[in-house]
């Protein structure tokens, strides 16, 4: 690696750290916790604010850390272990704020060495090096390889949280995954496909954007059929309707009832985007 290259790596790295320094500060993580000890007293009664009004950002790009915080807090946890496919570096993730304020452990998965290499060396050192840092793999993820990838790390049986973002397979992904059993699973569906029953039909060497930007994924009609399949149910998703939450139908079903497609999809840049869906409407699809 040349002079030049390894100094903008460096200094790229050092200013994302001053970047999400603040965000797993003490405050930071005293405040969610007397949030969490706040949702769990409710639980306790019976009475919890609806899903789609607790969410906030510390890690992730929208307002996933509040509504995962929510969830756990509702229906509590077992092993506070996480795997996340589609991961990155793992830091501007969905089980970064887990991980970092909750004493969370786990595993990411990432074909992006750069981006793996990135991850292992801020886990590394923070929240502090004698911390136990999250596990990587970096590998491309096919539905052939996921369970032998995720069993060589040494995670089977029963897990917290399962986070599949690949922009692309993400559909025939969870569908083959049998060696862990999430008790939540949040997972990225195409919402440009509206209410349609649909699901790009399996490709093990697609890398987006492939043929057609927008031609990816599933639908969220389609996911939540293949989440009946597997024994979970709909409780919502963030507000933009694209990444989807499932919990496991043995779980929390007083509190976290089921929640019907259309209250995911009310969003107005959401319904927009529905019109995304005319320039491929006549490409191949599979239903769901």
């Amino acid at each position: 690696m040349s002079l030049k290259k390894r100094i903008k790596d460096f200094l790229k790295y050092h200013f994302y750290i001053l970047k999400v320094g603040n965000k797993f500060s003490p405050p930071v993580g005293i405040a969610q916790r007397h949030l969490f000890n706040y949702y769990r007293d409710l639980a306790l009664t019976g009475r919890v604010p609806a899903l789609k009004d607790t969410g906030y950002s510390v890690f992730t790009q929208f307002e996933e850390d509040g509504l995962i915080l929510f969830l756990f807090a509702v229906l509590g946890t077992t092993n506070k272990t996480f795997i996340e496919i589609g991961s990155d570096d793992g830091v501007n993730s969905n089980s970064a704020n887990l991980i970092l304020n909750f004493g969370w452990n786990g595993l990411f998965i990432d074909g992006n060495e750069r981006s793996v290499r990135r991850g292992r060396h801020f886990y590394a050192k923070y929240p502090t090096p004698w911390a136990y840092p999250p596990k990587f793999a970096c590998t491309r993820i096919t539905r052939e390889n996921i369970n032998q990838i995720i069993e060589e790390a040494g995670f089977t049986g029963e897990i917290d949280f399962l986070s599949v973002d690949i922009d692309g397979n993400d559909y025939w992904i969870w569908d083959a995954l049998e060696v862990v059993n999430p008790r939540v699973v949040m997972i990225e569906t195409h919402v440009e496909f509206g209410y349609h029953n649909i699901v790009v039909p399996y490709d093990p060497d697609y890398f987006y954007p492939g043929k057609h930007k927008d031609y990816h994924g599933a639908s969220p009609v389609a996911m939540k059929k293949l989440a009946a399949k597997k024994g979970y149910r709909l409780v919502g998703a963030n507000s933009l309707g694209f990444n989807t939450i499932y919990v496991r139908n043995d779980i929390g079903a007083s509190l976290l009832p089921e929640v019907p497609v259309e209250s995911i999809l009310q969003h107005p840049a959401t319904i927009e985007s529905f019109k995304l869906f005319d320039p491929i409407r006549d490409f191949p699809y599979v239903e769901g």
